[in-house]
């Protein structure tokens, strides 16, 4: 009698593989024909993998990496973007919270506590602003702005912009400031903090 019930549990368990099986190549199958991660935006919301049960949540765009510290007050050229209303309030890389209304921006490798001067190639157009978070995390990006300033570059409407970053003044490790490319034209003084 135990001998049916056995075959009757190998052709379930022989069931359940062919179907997960199935459910793996099909999940490989849309993620392959998916919008690539670089397209996406940085807010979309995380998507389970389906091939492996273990596998932790992963989102639609790359994930924050490490990046270097550029610490040498060099001009950096690439595109800006600006945050959506709905990070305001929101713990920033600093400690503070996000000021929709504040003159902040994010960068991946200039220093916290930076002050630059962000230019749109468009239309001339540039603020001083200070660096307190870090992102943006979209390939050829290399700023996110807080919507007010967003507003002040004519960046809003299109989302995206090519811009100039002039560093003014760069924290360095040692806890001195570097004068960056931006300060000659800014007026900037060493205040050795």
């Amino acid at each position: 009698m135990s001998h049916p019930v056995s075959t009757v549990g190998v052709k379930l368990a022989t069931a359940c593989l062919a179907c997960s099986i199935s459910l793996g190549a099909a999940a490989q199958s849309a993620s392959a024909s998916a919008e690539p991660a670089s397209a996406a935006s940085a807010s979309s919301p995380a998507v389970e993998s389906r091939d492996k049960p273990s596998s932790k949540p992963r989102t639609a765009s790359k994930s924050p990496k490490k990046h270097a510290l550029d610490h040498s007050g060099k001009t950096q050229r690439g595109k800006a973007s600006y945050y959506a209303k709905r990070f305001a309030g929101r713990k920033m890389a600093d400690g503070t919270p996000m000021n929709p209304q504040a003159d902040i921006a994010a960068s991946k490798t200039l220093p916290l506590g930076t002050k630059a001067e962000v230019k749109n190639l468009e239309n001339g157009k540039s603020e001083v602003v200070e660096i307190r978070d870090r992102g943006p995390y979209v390939d050829g990006r290399i700023v996110d702005l807080s919507p007010k300033v967003a507003e002040k570059l004519d960046i809003v409407e299109d989302g995206v912009a090519p811009v100039e970053v002039r560093p003014i003044e760069v924290p360095q490790p040692d806890g001195s400031v570097k004068l960056g490319d931006g300060a000659r034209d800014n007026g900037a003084s060493s205040s050795g903090r």
